[in-house]
């Protein structure tokens, strides 16, 4: 099977449905804190603003401009984020990251939707972009935990 076949089947129907339903796109009025990102191999890029409470993710809001995996990646995140520990983020981000670089275990609850994303892993060049919504939510959550 050709490389461009497979990269085909990676934009799964699911894919497609997440990246063109994203909720809590726009920004937020007065976040805690606001972190951009973007991803030097593609130039994707996403603005996360966040309000927190009692180290609770209270709101969220994004502004996403990428390619449909990172975009699904944020669908996934937008939709699951309100009510979150900053733990549950971080170790969320960490499992996204050892899934795709190391095959390991799916993030855990209410992020475990992003399975639909494995089979990125063999795509190096698309995981910048799939990482983006959570390593930016997880430093903007290390900014208010610093002023907190």
């Amino acid at each position: 099977m050709s490389g461009e076949t497979d990269l085909i089947k990676l934009y799964s129907g699911r894919i497609l449905e997440l990246a063109a339903d994203i909720p809590r796109l726009g920004r937020l009025d007065a976040p805690s804190a606001t972190v951009k990102r973007r991803s030097p191999l593609c130039g994707s890029t996403i603005t996360v603003d966040i309000t927190a409470e009692d180290g609770c993710v209270t709101d969220y809001a994004q502004d996403v401009k990428a390619c449909a995996l990172g975009q699904a990646a944020a669908s996934v995140v937008g939709g699951n984020i309100i009510g979150c520990s900053f733990d549950e983020v971080r170790a969320a981000r960490d499992a996204l990251h050892a899934m795709l670089k190391e095959d390991g275990p799916t993030p855990p609850a209410p992020f475990d939707g992003l399975e639909v994303l494995r089979p990125a892993a063999s795509y190096k060049n698309r995981h910048a972009s799939i990482c983006l919504s959570l390593d930016a939510a997880v430093e903007a959550l290390e900014q208010i935990a610093q002023t907190a």
